[in-house]
């Protein structure tokens, strides 16, 4: 018993401490079940909590979690616990020094924070955030949270958090709310927003599209060919041209794709049969009132007329601009008419 290790009773002081962790949990989206991954920073004085739900544990996640964490609690702390994960460290040296990764180490200096690790093994070294997390699992995400999209479940989930303020905690009387009001006088100031997204250069294929983590994008046909600048973030990608205009997707897993076919215009203007291939998609893009003006072609015409006839159409949005046609459409007399 003697040779068994002692645990010091620790006190926190107000703005000094958060400690971070992942969690796996299970979403439903759109009636899909996935594994997803729950980021948690809790201020150690105060109990406040900050959780955010991601579709990856990777280091792009992990440092959005940051950049949302601080902005939420309105300030940084002096430090940060972590446990030893691939997104902060990359090496454990001896004496329990640690080589960072350059975009943490970049995070760090941005908000001016020590980030402090656990030892190796050693999950009790930040118990509070680790009794937090299967708490937040019992009580925020049972039954399993389901929702149309992830932002959905995430602003229901940071709802529940800060509903907790006017509890009490620890068996002292005061409130979370109380103590963090005390906690965040003592907080550093933020600076401006950290760029959490992830810098990297592709190159567009002759279909226009462009290939990360494998998951395919598309972008504007006169970029075929073309080498750019693409950013990926925790939920979007967005591929930057030459001339700064950025086109951006929702974040794709491996092996899924997002095409907007507005980004072919000038190709299915000159390719009716083209249109009759991706109709559906394309007026899914398109929105209002192209499915009616398609509609008005079909009834009046033959599959392959109508194509033509929506094919000039087509070509008028990629001369004039998308709203400036669609207004024109809208206020069109015959497009209210029976055929």
């Amino acid at each position: 018993r003697q040779r068994r290790e002692v645990f010091v009773p620790l006190t926190y002081r107000p703005g000094d401490l958060a400690e971070v962790d992942f969690f796996e949990v299970l979403v439903d989206l759109d009636g899909v079940r996935r594994k997803a991954w729950l980021f948690l920073m809790r201020l150690m004085y105060s109990g406040r909590d900050f959780a955010w739900i991601y579709e990856r544990q990777d280091q792009t996640s992990f440092l959005d979690g940051h950049v949302r964490a601080f902005a939420h609690f309105g300030g940084v702390p002096a430090r940060v616990a972590y446990d030893n994960l691939k997104a902060a460290v990359v090496r454990i040296l001896v004496g329990g020094e640690r080589t960072l990764t350059a975009r943490f180490t970049a995070l760090t200096s941005h908000y001016l924070c020590e980030p402090c690790f656990c030892r190796p093994g050693e999950g009790h070294d930040k118990g509070g955030v680790e009794s937090r997390g299967q708490a937040v699992r019992r009580q925020a995400l049972t039954p399993i949270p389901s929702a149309p999209t992830l932002a959905a479940i995430n602003q229901a989930l940071l709802a529940q958090m800060d509903a907790r303020l006017p509890l009490g905690r620890d068996g002292t009387g005061e409130t979370i709310g109380a103590r963090f009001a005390t906690e965040a006088a003592a907080l550093r100031a933020l600076p401006v927003p950290f760029v959490a997204e992830a810098t990297t250069f592709v190159t567009v294929s002759a279909r226009a599209l462009v290939r990360l983590e494998g998951a395919v994008y598309s972008v504007p046909c006169r970029w075929a060919g073309l080498d750019l600048v693409a950013r990926v973030g925790a939920a979007t990608v967005t591929i930057v041209g030459r001339e700064g205009t950025p086109i951006r997707h929702p974040r794709k897993r491996f092996g899924a794709r997002s095409i907007d076919y507005r980004h072919y215009l000038p190709e299915l203007a000159k390719t009716p049969q083209a249109v009759r291939q991706v109709l559906p998609d394309l007026l899914r893009d398109l929105g209002a009132p192209f499915p009616a003006v398609w509609a008005h072609f079909h009834a009046a015409h033959t599959d392959r007329e109508a194509a033509r006839h929506f094919a000039k159409v087509l070509g008028h949005i990629e001369a004039q601009g998308l709203a400036p046609v669609a207004a024109t459409l809208t206020a069109a007399a015959w497009l209210s008419r029976p055929v």
